[in-house]
């Protein structure tokens, strides 16, 4: 062979290796993102009552985690969505979603009180599973395990809900994560749909707020120092 056909040759090797390396890397981290929680989507599956049915929303309402299923993002979970910059890649966006979310909420008329959303962090899954150990590493869950939500102050509607109006409200409370606690203003939107509560939301956070560095890997060039904190939760009347 001719040093002239090895060095194409080396050349062709090189290029091939490359492409198949970018394409490893696009598989672990790239691709589209999850999209940010919708109320009409959410929403959608879920059956409503004939108009003029009453219904009575006072009362305790808890999480009801049978909606839906996380496989699909169509029930339950509540996470974060962080843009960095990838090596081969580019721009992209990071999410990660931990199906195991437990909250309590108490409706009295307009009045929305003793709201408390607990998440277990331990279950967080990212939309590439390759970044899943560096996530784990940066929230510390072995030691901060949990992410809790206190409202600190009641929300108070416009009106006692209605079946298939849509609340936009923003909810004052007391965000815990990584053991550093913060007040927050989460933007929410709640329907009811029949016996059910739906709502999403979200808050912006950033990292060195909670004691945090942004995760870091080789492939990534540069990751935001914060995001934002979104979520997607159904509730179900448990007391009057």
């Amino acid at each position: 062979m001719t040093r002239h056909r090895l060095l194409l040759l080396l050349l062709f090797s090189l290029l091939l290796g490359g492409a198949a390396g970018a394409a490893g890397l696009w598989y672990f981290f790239g691709g589209t993102a999850p999209a940010e929680a919708d109320l009409d989507q959410a929403a959608g599956p879920i059956s409503s009552l004939e108009p003029g049915t009453p219904v009575d929303v006072n009362g305790d309402w808890t999480v009801d985690t049978s909606i839906g299923s996380f496989s699909d993002y169509s029930g339950t979970w509540a996470g974060f969505r962080v843009a960095e910059v990838l090596d081969n890649i580019g721009d992209t966006e990071a999410v990660g979603r931990p199906p195991n979310v437990s909250e309590t909420q108490t409706l009295d008329g307009d009045k929305l009180s003793a709201v408390t959303i607990d998440v277990d962090l331990t279950t967080i899954r990212s939309d590439r599973e390759r970044r899943d150990p560096a996530i784990q590493r940066t929230l510390e869950t072995g030691q901060y395990p949990t992410a809790t939500f206190q409202l600190s102050e009641p929300i108070t509607l416009p009106d006692e809900p209605a079946e298939g109006v849509t609340y936009d409200v923003t909810a004052n409370g007391n965000l815990t994560v990584h053991g550093v606690t913060q007040a927050v203003e989460v933007e929410l939107q709640a329907r009811l749909v029949g016996d059910t509560i739906v709502v999403v939301g979200s808050t912006p956070f950033t990292f060195s707020d909670y004691g945090m560095t942004a995760p870091r890997a080789p492939i990534v060039l540069s990751v935001a120092d914060g995001g934002s904190i979104e979520f997607q939760i159904f509730f179900t009347k448990t007391s009057s």
